[in-house]
């Protein structure tokens, strides 16, 4: 798509961070934006910012559930022609901790939030974006998808979120293969430290010893930066299949 005007687009994740940046950011740019998020009211009080938005609430995690959003943002908007997944969630926890091996749901849950989620959106989205009549270049639709650089340099008590993350990495080009004949593209973002509202809440001088680890520019990245680069991906009509770090040049050590 070479314009985002008038473009029906879906962020899932859209109530804060990463997802909310992207939400107004593609409001700015003449999008019609639906937000969907597990929190109901942060999806409406995003959506109330942004002409034109509606609010949805739905799990990521739950087929039917995500149906049901996603049927209420395309009677809203139309069919999208943008889907974005930022949700997600990194509980830390080691594999094995002083009280014995990790617990297995908190894995689990991880894995499903994150990576199962992911796909629960990718699979709707291509289903809905099938049906759009293609452009000039045979396109019917984009979707990004969110990673993390913990996909390659996972931290200790990070195994379940990295290896959630990592699974997104992994479905990123089967993803594009698979859905090249329906003119969809597919691409995900690796964010590394963003200024999301989880770093907000540590001191400054927290704050400041995670940007000193970035290479250049030597701080934590903004939501905006992210949501840039969403615009990006979407509207760039030969990228697909591709992961694209976001980090400042960051290289994560082992904690």
């Amino acid at each position: 798509m070479e314009t985002l005007q008038d473009t029906a687009a879906v962020v899932i994740g859209g109530g804060s961070g990463l997802g909310e940046a992207t939400a107004r950011r593609l409001g700015a740019a003449g999008a019609r934006v639906a937000v969907v998020d597990l929190a109901a009211d942060r999806a409406a009080e995003v959506a109330a910012g942004i002409a034109g938005a509606t609010a949805h609430t739905a799990d990521v995690s739950s087929p039917d559930g995500l149906a049901d959003a996603l049927a209420e943002a395309r009677e809203a908007h139309g069919s999208p022609r943008l889907g974005v997944v930022t949700s997600g969630i990194g509980p830390p926890q080691r594999i094995l901790g002083k009280a014995g091996p990790a617990d297995l749901s908190w894995f689990e849950t991880t894995i499903r939030v994150n990576l199962i989620g992911s796909f629960n959106a990718l699979r709707l989205f291509a289903a809905s974006m099938a049906d759009n009549d293609p452009d000039e270049g045979g396109e019917r639709g984009a979707i990004v998808m969110t990673a993390s650089i913990a996909a390659y340099e996972g931290q200790i008590g990070q195994a379940a979120y990295a290896a959630s993350k990592g699974g997104v990495v992994g479905l990123t080009l089967p993803a594009a293969r698979d859905l090249a004949r329906n003119g969809i593209r597919v691409n995900t973002i690796a964010p590394g430290l963003m200024d999301t509202p989880l770093l907000a809440s540590l001191p400054e001088d927290a704050r400041k010893e995670l940007a000193a680890d970035v290479v250049f520019p030597p701080r934590l990245g903004l939501p905006e930066e992210y949501a840039e680069l969403v615009v990006f991906a979407a509207t760039s009509a030969y990228l697909n299949g591709e992961v694209i770090r976001l980090d400042g040049a960051l290289r994560m050590k082992p904690r």
